[in-house]
């Protein structure tokens, strides 16, 4: 009489499939939590280097203060470094996630991204104004005076913009994790009753 081969059992192979689907969510549950570290580190850096940026000489003194553009940059990064660990310490705990849930990060990755791309874009054209003047509102080269607080506020603007990046693929990630619970669409053919989903999974 043979005997029987444990191991390849439907439930062991039921057991063998579970685990293997553990394993990847795991993993994604890691990178998607690393993917949300790594803007927070780049907030901080851009605030840091732009909290810093003053000048004083023989024209005077400049303090990212004295600019708007500026002060938004530095409260768009802090409240998107605050966000980035917030985020990053909800998509580590091992919770399934809920239709609430991924709602909630679809919507707040949305805002936030246009929250960073606005200031860096807003910096941007200050930077621009401040390199090159601009004679019709009497805005002077003062990047010719203050080279180094130019320089400054290009660093942080430049980091701001990786921020931007680091922003859209989440946006792209968690729009994925919110419409993939929706089923895909049935398309009904009248009369022959033919069901075909649009979408495959």
């Amino acid at each position: 009489m043979e005997k029987r081969d444990r191991g390849s059992s439907p439930m062991a192979m039921m057991g063998s499939g579970g685990d293997e689907n553990e394993d990847v969510k795991t993993t994604m549950r890691t990178a998607e939590t690393l993917l949300r570290l790594v803007p927070m580190a780049l907030c901080v850096s851009a605030l840091v280097v732009m909290l810093k940026n003053s000048q004083t000489n023989d024209f005077g003194s400049l303090s990212y203060s004295d600019l708007g553009a500026f002060r938004y940059l530095v409260n768009a990064n802090g409240i998107c470094a605050g966000y980035s660990l917030l985020s990053a310490v909800i998509v580590a705990m091992p919770r399934p996630s809920t239709m609430p849930r991924a709602w909630a990060f679809f919507l707040l990755d949305q805002l936030l991204t246009y929250v960073i791309l606005a200031a860096g874009t807003v910096s941007t054209e200050v930077l621009y104004l401040a390199s090159k003047g601009d004679t019709t509102i009497t805005w002077s080269e003062a990047c010719v005076s203050f080279g180094g607080f130019c320089h400054r506020a290009l660093i942080s603007t430049v980091i701001t913009f990786a921020v931007v990046i680091c922003y859209a693929v989440l946006s792209l990630l968690s729009s994925y994790n919110l419409f993939s619970k929706y089923d895909s669409p049935v398309l009904t053919y009248p009369g022959k009753g033919i069901e075909i989903a649009t979408f495959h999974g």
